[in-house]
């Protein structure tokens, strides 16, 4: 009987533990391109006071958007002094560039990580290919990786950006909220890491 029991258990474990966060969305027949009104606009430079924390180091310091003369984007990471923690380039034709990283930042999984995390955030995708699907009166436009899916949530109505996931196919591992929008630019934006601890906690620097 116990032995029974047991089996049932793990049985029960193993299924809840398969199932897959995003089940139950149902595809809806909104417009996908709805939640571009969310890409923020950075023209010129914005400045954000920043925290960073990668497993046990902790940095902070100003994060730069500045969009260049050809309208590529650069993305720089610095101290109050000046010393740069990186500096990435985003070009128009959807291009990657690290231009700088220092060497304890300088590691393949983390570039990768930070170039996928500030890809989300500028939303650099091609949003004719989304699905739009909906769950519990909120509105999921997937956008499809070669790995997982990333995943703009809104209101119903796409009025509200409610957060933006990356998925794998059954959960999220990394989640990123832009708030308070003034004038397209978000105040305040912050990625966590679900996977190893990997945040990002920025403010708008008010000229």
């Amino acid at each position: 009987m116990k032995y029974l029991l047991l089996n049932s258990l793990l049985v029960i474990g193993l299924l809840s533990g398969c199932t897959s966060a995003y089940k139950g969305l149902q595809r809806t027949t909104g417009n996908a391109h709805c939640v571009e009104q969310f890409r923020p606009q950075y023209n010129g430079t914005v400045i954000y006071n920043t925290q960073v924390d990668v497993l046990s180091n902790h940095f902070s310091g100003l994060l730069l958007f500045k969009k260049m003369e050809d309208s590529s984007m650069r993305i720089v990471f610095t101290n109050e002094m000046g010393f740069k923690f990186f500096d990435f380039g985003f070009d128009s034709s959807g291009g990657f560039t690290k231009h700088y990283v220092m060497a304890k930042m300088d590691k393949k999984a983390v570039v990768k990580t930070l170039r996928k995390d500030f890809e989300m955030l500028l939303m650099r995708y091609d949003f004719s290919k989304a699905a739009v699907l909906e769950r519990e009166g909120q509105q999921y436009v997937k956008v499809p990786l070669d790995k997982g899916a990333v995943y703009y949530i809104t209101t119903k109505d796409c009025s509200e950006l409610v957060k933006v996931e990356n998925g794998s196919k059954r959960k999220p591992v990394v989640d990123l909220w832009m708030k308070d929008y003034h004038e397209g630019i978000p105040d305040s934006i912050d990625i966590a890491h679900r996977k190893f601890k990997f945040n990002i906690s920025s403010q708008r620097v008010k000229k």
